[in-house]
């Protein structure tokens, strides 16, 4: 498991990732290896990469009795950074259940929460709500992200009541831009103060072997879905896969002002939005003022 992670977390590297949040599968057939490899990795990396290990319940937890109890221990031992959450409803089919469980983890052992939530309709709407009544009731502010998040569309009845509410509690969405109609509304949901990122889903792993685990292809994908055709649409996805991104893993800004860290990648390009379109080679990739790859390869 760490050879494979680090492959895979040292390609992204080269592609110009400097943090990531790493979702690690965990359940009693298998335990935390799964998380000790991703830490390994991690430790491994630690020169051009900052990870926050999830540990992520991804069988379920009412379905994967003794999932709980590992959860625990991954919190208790340090091998996790945050505390994870699927579909608590809609595939656990304990929306409470899960949902106490894992916010009480989380204020237990002070970390933050991140929670992958595909339901739609109704199922998604009560599940979104009952995640910003427990950010709000432990002052989580800030601490909380849903990822995926489909049922966060302006299609449905109670968008612009969820938005204001995930604004006001501080609970953070995330995107993986799969499609036009399963996208966030990014512009939109800035409008009500949420934080929106993107992440890279499924990147050759149990699920699929597909994933280039790019970040600039991943601001690519959320420009067409988003339908971007200004430039400034075309920047604005690059941004809030680069700043927004940065800002949910609580890095600092990276954007060349005095102080910034000095944290780029260097292609050859006219503009931003032409470097989105295109999608040049990486020739060079600089974490902390170091050159940490060139030309693919890491160094």
């Amino acid at each position: 498991m760490a050879d494979r992670a680090e492959r895979l977390m040292g390609h992204a590297v080269t592609r110009g990732t400097r943090a990531m949040r790493a979702h690690a599968d965990i359940a009693p057939a298998y335990g935390l290896d799964g998380l000790h490899g991703v830490r390994e990795a991690a430790r491994r990396l630690e020169h051009a990469l900052d990870v926050r290990v999830v540990a992520f319940p991804q069988h379920g937890v009412r379905r994967a009795p003794g999932t709980d109890a590992l959860l625990e221990e991954a919190l208790r031992t340090g091998v996790a950074d945050l505390v994870g959450g699927i579909d608590p409803e809609g595939f656990d089919d304990d929306l409470d259940g899960q949902l106490d469980l894992v916010f009480g983890l989380a204020d237990r052992y002070r970390v933050g929460v991140d929670i992958h939530l595909h339901d739609s309709g109704s199922v998604g709407s009560r599940t979104i709500w009952a995640i910003i009544e427990r950010t709000r009731a432990l002052d989580m502010g800030g601490n909380v992200t849903v990822s995926h998040a489909f049922g966060v569309t302006p299609a449905a009845g109670d968008f612009e009541a969820v938005a204001a509410g995930l604004g006001e509690a501080g609970v953070a969405l995330t995107t993986v831009a799969p499609d036009p109609s399963r996208v966030l509304p990014v512009a939109r949901l800035r409008e009500h103060g949420v934080r929106v990122g993107v992440g890279s889903d499924g990147v050759r792993d149990s699920w699929s072997p597909f994933g280039d685990a790019d970040m600039l292809h991943r601001a690519h994908l959320l420009a067409r879905a988003l339908r971007a055709r200004l430039d400034e649409q075309l920047s604005d996805a690059f941004l809030t896969a680069a700043h927004d991104g940065a800002a949910l893993v609580d890095l600092p800004r990276a954007d060349f002002a005095v102080g910034a860290p000095a944290d780029f990648l260097l292609v050859d390009g006219e503009c931003l939005p032409q470097v989105v379109v295109d999608l040049p080679p990486r020739h060079a990739v600089v974490r902390a003022g170091r050159v940490v790859a060139r030309e693919g390869r890491l160094l």
